[in-house]
């Protein structure tokens, strides 16, 4: 059953004006998906890229402003779709005032910063969401389902990401964007690793410097309360080859593999027959959870909440994994989390 929360007021019927803070692709992404939902208007756009803000405006029919300070006087929610390193303040700053806020993963790029919010969020009258998006991916949507049906019970597993974006384009490899590899693309494969298996306590992790100045390779072992134990591997400096993301689960005589989010095929028994449930053929938005979120984020902010957003707590939670990751990567030693 979806959750209550406490929303702001909103008349029946009136229009949820949205503002985009950032209007690079991802930004372009949610637009098209968020104008396509009733009642729902893309309003206002701010980016420091000026030229940027006015095309994603003129698309919608929204205005382009000037700064973040005009984008929250002229919405009712903000899409945080900026640079890593400004989620935190953006978020804080949108949800003091009134304001409901949809962040692009991560909530920010600390553990002291993912407090701010999730403290911010705790106050707030509006919603907050942040944007893990494969937790509405078809593809581990049954892969979560199936877990907690009982039909496959984790007994270990294995992950990976791999990566050829360091060079393009060229703000992924800034670490005074990003915070860091891991708060980039692989902070999805350590929040699923947590919706899925519950609770992270320990870390361990060897990481390399390989195509520049920060920790670029990562292989870690992932312990999580429940005893259960997950390997997960990440380079940024690979290729795109397919499948460059991929989840395997492993239960008694059972496993589940997923290929990116095209796919993920199931045998129960040594002797059986495999079962794959293909989605390819899907649109990207729906294949890879970006509709569903933000459908989730609009029915949130109208007073229900599904169950799979990640919301202040889940982003803390995969800041402070990510921080531990990196703490254990430079000292050589097991980190355990609270």
């Amino acid at each position: 059953m979806p959750l209550a929360v406490p929303v702001l007021e909103h008349r029946e019927g009136s229009e949820l004006r949205i503002g985009f803070a950032g209007a690079g692709y991802i930004a372009g992404i949610h637009a098209q998906g968020l104008a396509a939902l009733p009642g729902v208007r893309i309003a206002a756009v701010h980016d420091a890229d000026a030229a940027r803000a006015n095309e994603l405006a003129a698309a919608h029919g929204a205005a382009a402003v000037p700064s973040y300070e005009a984008l929250l006087g002229a919405c009712d929610a903000v899409y945080v779709c900026a640079p890593n390193v400004h989620h935190a303040d953006m978020a804080v700053a949108a949800l003091e005032a009134g304001l409901h806020v949809f962040s692009e993963k991560p909530a920010a790029t600390s553990p002291a910063d993912a407090r701010r919010v999730a403290q911010a969020a705790a106050r707030a009258k509006g919603v907050y969401q942040l944007g893990f998006n494969k937790r509405y991916a078809a593809v581990y949507v049954e892969l979560k389902r199936r877990i907690d049906e009982g039909r496959l019970a984790p007994r270990w597993a294995h992950m990976k990401m791999n990566r050829g974006e360091l060079l393009k384009p060229a703000w992924v490899g800034d670490v005074s964007h990003t915070g860091g590899y891991l708060y980039e693309t692989p902070i999805h494969l350590l929040d699923m690793a947590c919706w899925l298996f519950g609770p992270a306590a320990e870390v361990v992790c060897r990481a390399g410097r390989n195509s520049g100045e920060q920790l670029d390779d990562f292989a870690m072992v992932l312990t999580f309360a429940s005893g259960l134990a997950t390997t997960l591997t990440s380079s940024a400096h690979a290729t795109w080859l397919f499948p460059y993301e991929r989840v395997e689960v492993y239960g008694e005589h059972a496993i589940a593999v997923t290929e990116e989010m095209e796919r993920v095929t199931f045998q129960h028994g040594l002797e059986a027959q495999p079962e794959t449930v293909d989605v390819s053929e899907l649109p990207v938005p729906e294949r890879w959870g970006y509709a569903g979120e933000d459908a989730a984020f609009v029915a949130a902010v109208r007073g229900e909440r599904d169950p799979r957003a990640a919301g202040a707590a889940e982003g803390l939670a995969s800041v402070e994994l990510a921080d531990a990751c990196y703490r254990a990567a430079e000292s050589g030693l097991p980190v355990r989390l609270a």
